[in-house]
């Protein structure tokens, strides 16, 4: 009887933790859903502009509540990457783009987030003409990049010439970018590119995107051996002027000298309350951090002959967290 109810305990502990741990692993999987279905539309509206085509492409995101989606939207001709676009609030987004000479089949494809799946929209046919007059576009891959806060990605920038073969002579295109937010920065290597005479082939820079962490530390300067001897000074100089000054009061030549001297010595006290002097003596402040949000860039290419300027832009989403 003692061994049998001695079993008979043990199989109820036993049976007690099995339904124990199976209760986390239900909610576990209660609160992970894979998210909303989501659908991306695109629509393209194209312009010939003196012998360019220029494409205005529209986007827009919902999920399967009919609800608006947020996040980023990349655009891509046949699977290579043009440019990046940020959603609104109301899950849209519109953007222009120059394209090259021929035929193209543009696609959006969402990134999704924790609350909605990727998608990605049909295929737009659109087709661009022909011109002469030599000229390029600018695109970027990967259009969309993800950083936390104090990290570096690169993106490829990639200058495709248009009629080389009308050039007489190297063409020259800067590169730059807008946009961006708060301590962040954006660099092109190299910054100038070069586009020769009868070139057919994209001639690409390295984008390099760089956020800021938060950062607790503060610089620490010591103050200068001038600002001691001041300060040395400050105390028993207002004592000894004040006195004067009490001392001098039947003498109107002695009470004026003493008044400027005083005016003087406050003065000198008032410039260790100057951010210049704070600056000197504790240093700069604690450094902020890149916002986290989701931002996008405008990555701009210009070039010259000395007459006219041919400007060609694309986007590209930055997503700090």
């Amino acid at each position: 009887m003692r061994w049998t109810w001695g079993r008979g305990l043990r199989l109820k502990l036993v049976t007690g933790v099995s339904f124990a741990l199976a209760l986390p692993a239900v909610a576990i999987a209660a609160e992970s859903p894979r998210g909303q279905a989501t659908q991306t539309e695109l629509s393209a509206e194209i312009h010939d502009l003196n012998g360019r085509t220029q494409a205005t492409l529209s986007v827009s995101v919902a999920g399967r509540d009919g609800l608006p989606a947020q996040g980023a939207v990349v655009i891509a001709d046949k699977g290579r990457q043009l440019a990046g676009v940020a959603l609104d609030a109301a899950g849209r987004a519109t953007t222009e783009l120059s394209l090259l000479p021929g035929e193209h089949s543009l696609t959006a494809s969402y990134a999704g987030d924790r609350a909605h799946q990727s998608s990605i929209s049909q295929v737009r046919p659109v087709s661009a003409v022909t011109g002469t007059a030599p000229d390029f576009t600018v695109s970027v891959s990967p259009a969309a990049m993800t950083l936390k806060q104090g990290q570096s990605g690169a993106s490829t920038a990639s200058i495709n010439p248009i009629n080389a073969a009308s050039l007489t002579a190297p063409m020259f295109v800067t590169l730059s970018c807008s946009g961006l937010p708060d301590q962040a920065t954006c660099s092109f290597t190299p910054e100038n590119v070069q586009v020769s005479p009868n070139a057919t082939a994209p001639v690409n820079s390295s984008l390099v995107l760089t956020t800021v962490a938060q950062s607790q530390a503060q610089a620490r300067v010591a103050p200068s051996g001038t600002s001691r001897i001041a300060l040395a000074l400050l105390l028993p100089g207002a004592l000894g002027l004040a006195g004067l000054a009490f001392g001098a009061r039947r003498r109107r030549w002695l009470s004026c000298l003493s008044l400027f001297a005083c005016l003087g010595l406050i003065a000198l006290g008032t410039t260790a309350c100057s951010p210049l002097y704070n600056y000197r003596n504790h240093g700069p402040s604690t450094n902020l951090p890149t916002p986290k949000g989701t931002y996008m860039l405008v990555v701009t290419a210009q070039s010259s002959n000395g007459i006219t300027a041919t400007t060609r832009s694309t986007s590209l989403v930055l997503t700090v967290q």
